[in-house]
């Protein structure tokens, strides 16, 4: 890749990087004791310190979300329950209800933030007296929406079950009080904070990985709940738990956003704000809303892979995704804080300078055509 690319395809919103200097050092790597006998030196205070951040009682660690997905919904599967999932719900919290249908437990999607068809689909099933759990991302980055938690929580709460959000995109972002001058809200907490809701029939599943940097899960709920996955969780046993080296990241993120977190994101919003408002001035939209990750609307028929390649070519490197039905493929920008306005800038100038000029662009003629799926860094 040339030196002067610009990248739009990380998702480390914060620009947190970690640098060996900047943790604490460890005498091994791992103890090699399985998180199930004894977790790792400093899992427990994160844990904690993570849990209170997100306005939960509890927390507990895991390698990913794969990890904690798979074994919440293999505990899940031994209870008269059915599960109800957001059909915009991530790829990873899907597999983990898998797992779940495949021992026999009733499974089945309602239409994306959608909480009266959800309701709907609750009142139907009223009769087969099986405790629903909810699924949900807490915020899409797709539609740039944050989930209606709190019509999905009152709806849920009504049938007697509770409520389950992959929180990975909001926490690090989204805080309490969000406000005009700061659209995330502050600390970083995530969803709940955001809507500012809290009780024992919510579980949080997270990952570290996009705005604190760290690859590392989190699973927070009441301390019942977290006590419970604990006892039973399969991963705990068989897997590795998250090294020395993640839970010193862990520390140095939770410090940093504790000390300049909120400071980070207010750069972030300014940087999204730009970004769209010099989208605008050119007659280009993009979905996304506040959030970081703006996906570009279509452009005149223009094939969305040859602008990808096009762009590429003339130095900004974006997220192409995959074509999905009738929509097509689509172009991604994933804004950092590490991004400085005249970067935005010159991404904006280069897009339109393709646009308007045409620049051998071929345009869009019958489906999409197949493209590589980049989206999982988002």
């Amino acid at each position: 890749m040339r030196p002067h690319t610009l990248e739009f395809t990380s998702a480390l919103y914060l620009g947190l990087r970690h640098e060996s200097w900047t943790l604490r050092s460890w005498p091994q790597l791992t103890t090699g004791i399985p998180a199930a006998l004894d977790g790792p030196p400093g899992a427990r205070q994160v844990a904690a310190q993570l849990a209170a951040l997100q306005g939960c009682e509890s927390a507990t660690l895991g390698p990913s979300t794969l990890h904690l997905f798979w074994d919440l919904f293999g505990i899940l599967a031994s209870e008269r329950l059915a599960i109800y999932l957001d059909e915009g719900a991530y790829s990873i919290m899907r597999w983990g209800a898998e797992r779940a249908a495949a021992r026999a437990v009733r499974v089945q999607t309602f239409r994306h933030h959608d909480p009266e068809g959800l309701r709907w689909h609750l009142q139907r099933d009223v009769l087969r007296r099986l405790r629903p759990v909810v699924g949900a991302d807490g915020f899409c980055p797709d539609c740039g929406e944050p989930a209606p938690i709190a019509a999905y929580l009152e709806a849920t709460r009504a049938f007697g079950g509770f409520l389950v959000l992959d929180d990975t995109q909001a926490l690090g972002i989204l805080g309490e009080s969000p406000r005009h001058h700061a659209p995330y809200g502050k600390s970083g907490g995530g969803s709940l904070r955001f809507a500012n809701l809290s009780g024992p029939d919510v579980v949080l599943v997270s990952s570290l990985a996009k705005a604190f940097g760290v690859p590392v899960a989190v699973l927070s709920g009441s301390r019942a709940t977290v006590q419970r996955f604990e006892s039973r969780s399969e991963t705990r046993v068989h897997c590795s738990p998250p090294s020395v080296a993640v839970i010193h990241a862990v520390q140095h993120a939770l410090a940093v956003n504790q000390e300049r977190g909120d400071a980070l994101r207010l750069h972030l919003a300014t940087l999204v704000q730009r970004f769209r408002g010099r989208l605008g001035s050119i007659g280009i939209s993009a979905k996304g809303g506040f959030f970081p990750v703006q996906t570009l609307a279509p452009l005149n028929g223009v094939d969305a892979a040859a602008l990808y390649g096009r762009l590429l070519r003339l130095g900004v490197r974006t997220v192409l995704r995959r074509a999905a039905g009738s929509a097509g493929a689509k172009i991604s920008f994933a804004i950092t804080a590490r991004h400085a306005p005249e970067e935005i800038e010159r991404a904006v100038d280069v897009l339109a300078a393709i646009v308007e000029r045409g620049l051998g662009l071929p345009l869009t003629s019958g489906p999409a055509t197949r493209t590589t799926d980049t989206a999982a860094v988002l």
